[in-house]
């Protein structure tokens, strides 16, 4: 089962090692993981090849690294709330935007997160999928709580799939009067085009038997 791995680029080596090893505990379940840029590639734009490779995953995994990283700064600035904050670690904004879109196509969501980071909009707690904040280390995904949180979603994502074809064998039926002659015809399976081909001969040669008698050529 395909499921779609959100998780930024240019990763430094202790954040490829995690990445590379919660990658190798999906498959290790019976998921493949995809992300476009690492194992996924495409010439299009970078939102035309989300939308692509999510509509062919049955669940998506959000994996929050720090990418912005400010030592000092200011919060709410020259508003009545504005305060001082110290260290800040962001994420790459293209967590929010997965997440986001996973999230509207109804796709089981699992979002990990790394516990030093300030956690925002679709990466905090309390929406409707469960957050799991790890320390940055392969080993923090041993402990029981990521094992049965992953459990508990590779199901969902299973019964995802299951759903999936059924949505698949749903299509349109086409309008006849809408279609041109050779689309009906095209549109027509074999019986019925010789069963057609048969009622135009006999129509075909009634006619002109009927038209032959009104002429007088025929007795």
């Amino acid at each position: 089962m395909n499921v779609f791995v959100s998780v930024g680029t240019g990763l430094n080596p202790q954040q490829e090692a995690f990445v590379s090893a919660i990658e190798a505990r999906l498959r290790a379940v019976g998921l493949i993981p995809c992300t476009i840029g690492r194992n996924t590639f495409s010439a299009d734009a970078p939102l035309h090849a989300v939308v692509d490779l999510m509509d062919r995953c049955a669940g998506a995994v959000v994996i929050a690294l720090e990418r912005y990283r400010f030592t000092n700064g200011v919060e709410r600035r020259g508003s009545a709330k504005e305060r001082s904050v110290g260290v800040v670690a962001l994420p790459t904004p293209w967590n929010q935007i997965e997440a986001a879109m996973a999230y509207s196509r109804g796709l089981p969501l699992l979002v990990l997160v790394d516990e030093s980071l300030r956690c925002d909009g679709l990466l905090e707690k309390g929406n409707d999928w469960y957050v799991l904040e790890l320390a940055l280390d392969p080993t923090s995904l041993n402990s029981p709580a990521f094992s049965g949180v992953v459990d508990s979603w590779r199901d969902r994502v299973r019964k995802q799939q299951q759903a999936s074809p059924a949505v698949s064998l749903i299509e349109t039926k086409p309008n006849p009067g809408a279609m041109s002659v050779a689309e009906l015809l095209g549109a027509l399976k074999p019986a019925q085009l010789w069963a057609a081909v048969g009622a135009f001969v006999s129509v075909a040669t009634a006619a002109f038997v009927l038209g032959m008698k009104l002429t007088g050529k025929i007795g």
